[in-house]
């Protein structure tokens, strides 16, 4: 009579147990096979390696010593009906076992970004089908999201009933934008772009790229256009970095605070091709949705001048507006540091 007792045997002798062939063995149903293989995994005495019916299972301990069993890539396209992140995530776990052996940090942060951006390419993009690929090389851990839907810059230009695609990405970047408010805080991507090493959208004629190892980010002009949306998310499974981290960095917390994503970054030099900020249409142009904050940081690195009027209308007038929002600046040249200051000193005098 086959039990778990006599798997756990029969592994330690072969190293390798088929579902098909104890079935076939002990003139049992697969089923009762798969029932008790499954308990032994549940109970982490068995471990998977692969999926559907190609699976097999093995040890742990013949797991530790045959690292080379573990597949180092997975990839599938579903069709985007009725699709569920959980139940997905859990379909790359089972043929995608590596995932299982990594630091919890690193499948923390797996687990939130894959689900985030695979959310978006079921209920945003209207694309018919959703390709998924997991990879392991090396030290870097990667996941791609591909859709070919509405494409995730043109979505957000249409709804938001914006100018261009490039106005898209700088809104993105601030945080809190989403096509569906009653049912999204608009935090995935934003938070998604902070949590990797890098952080890769590609759609029709734009890619924009978050590189968190130099703390830089780009927006190009893509030579191959891309039909719909495509996601490439990479970190290394030696990162120290923890989800929490990175969520109480966008968190202000204080007296009055509830603990929500009321902090943002604002990379000042993304909002113009010529490196110039002068006018106060730019200055609202940077300043459009982030009255949605409690906090804001505006990095002026990059950029070597801004305008009395640009100045004028981030720290009189839209501090003058909203009262409740603290302004923080950082990275900033003498220059614009001098403005800065005596738009800020102007804005005492008018308050006075």
């Amino acid at each position: 009579m086959l039990t778990k007792d006599e798997i756990l045997k029969i592994g330690k002798a072969k190293g390798k147990i088929y579902t098909s062939q104890l079935a076939a063995s002990f003139g049992v149903s697969r089923q009762y096979a798969s029932a008790l293989i499954g308990a032994l995994v549940l109970d982490q005495q068995l471990i998977k390696i692969g999926s559907t019916r190609s699976a097999f299972y093995v040890l742990p301990d013949y797991a530790r010593k045959h690292p080379e069993i573990f597949p180092l890539s997975y990839a599938k396209t579903f069709r985007n009906i009725g699709l569920e992140e959980h139940k997905i995530l859990s379909d790359v776990e089972s043929g995608f076992s590596a995932l299982k052996r990594l630091p919890e940090n690193v499948r923390s942060i797996f687990t939130f970004a894959f689900s985030e951006m695979l959310n978006n390419a079921i209920e945003h993009s209207r694309s018919k089908m959703v390709h998924i690929e997991v990879s392991l090389r090396g030290k870097t851990l990667t996941f791609i999201i591909e859709d070919s839907g509405v494409g995730v810059f043109r979505n957000i230009m249409q709804k938001k009933v914006l100018h261009s695609e490039l106005e898209a990405i700088q809104d993105l970047l601030k945080g809190k934008t989403t096509t569906m408010p009653t049912s999204h805080s608009g935090e995935g991507i934003f938070f998604t772009s902070k949590v990797g090493d890098a952080f890769i959208l590609e759609s029709f004629n734009y890619r924009l790229t978050v590189d968190n190892k130099i703390e830089d980010v780009f927006i190009e002009r893509s030579t191959q256009r891309k039909k719909g949306t495509r996601v490439t998310f990479q970190i290394q499974t030696t990162t120290s970095l923890h989800l929490g981290d990175v969520f109480r960095k966008y968190t202000n917390i204080g007296d009055e605070s509830d603990y929500g994503f009321d902090k943002t970054e604002v990379r000042v030099n993304l909002y113009t091709s010529l490196g110039v900020h002068i006018s106060r249409s730019q200055a609202r142009r940077i300043l459009s949705g982030l009255e949605k904050f409690k906090v804001i940081v505006f990095d002026f690195d990059k950029v070597s001048v801004v305008g009395q009027a640009f100045a004028d209308e981030i720290y009189r007038v839209f501090a003058r507006k909203y009262p409740h929002i603290t302004l923080q600046e950082v990275n900033m040249f003498p220059g614009v540091r001098f403005m800065v200051e005596r738009a800020k000193n102007e804005a005492k005098k008018t308050a006075q």
